[in-house]
């Protein structure tokens, strides 16, 4: 009898933890401004009842860290209107042959210096990399964060040494949000 309990306990425990949505959230950060964007992005997500959140700066993060989330969510300052170039190669790592992504939540978050100098095209840049994986790409839950969180670093009201509370209040919004679909799809 006391063996059946014990193999009842692990099996519960091992369904539990089966049944858990791994979030992924990688980022590059120069500043440190794309890195405080994605420590709002893991916050939101480990708000979510069981999610489980790996945060990991790009030259950390594996190809084999992709495979295992079942979400996963990139962050890049905008470099000339382009995603850096550490975030590209890092998704140029991916897996691509028997499209192993292909169903897994993925989403975006960068910082900028100024308003409209590329967040949005960055944005859509490392969506684009997400759909072309096969992955199903969300945004915010608001139509004010329709590619995902962004953050203005380097032009008034926003120049500051510190992310402004509303852009990282909008990047856990996205992290709870990817996080909550994708222990939605889990079960």
């Amino acid at each position: 009898m006391f063996l059946f309990i014990i193999c009842f306990i692990v099996l519960s425990l091992s369904f539990v933890a089966e049944s858990q949505p791994k979030i992924l959230v990688v980022y590059y950060s120069q500043t440190g401004h794309t890195k405080a964007m994605a420590e709002a992005v893991a916050r939101g997500a480990k708000s979510s009842p069981g999610a489980i959140v790996t945060l990991k700066a790009v030259n950390e993060a594996t190809a084999g860290d992709v495979l295992a989330a079942d979400a996963v969510i990139v962050g890049s300052p905008v470099h000339n209107a382009n995603v850096a170039p550490e975030v590209q190669r890092f998704i140029n790592s991916w897996p691509f042959e028997g499209q192993p992504l292909k169903d897994k939540i993925g989403a975006a978050f960068v910082t900028g210096g100024g308003i409209s100098a590329g967040e949005e095209l960055v944005q859509t840049n490392i969506l684009h990399s997400m759909l072309v994986f096969g992955m199903v790409v969300v945004g915010g839950p608001e139509w004010t964060a329709a590619f995902g969180a962004s953050g203005v670093t380097g032009e008034p009201p926003f120049e500051s040494k510190t992310i402004d509370p509303m852009f990282l209040k909008k990047a856990e919004e996205l992290g709870k949000r990817v996080a909550d679909l994708a222990a939605r799809l889990k079960k």
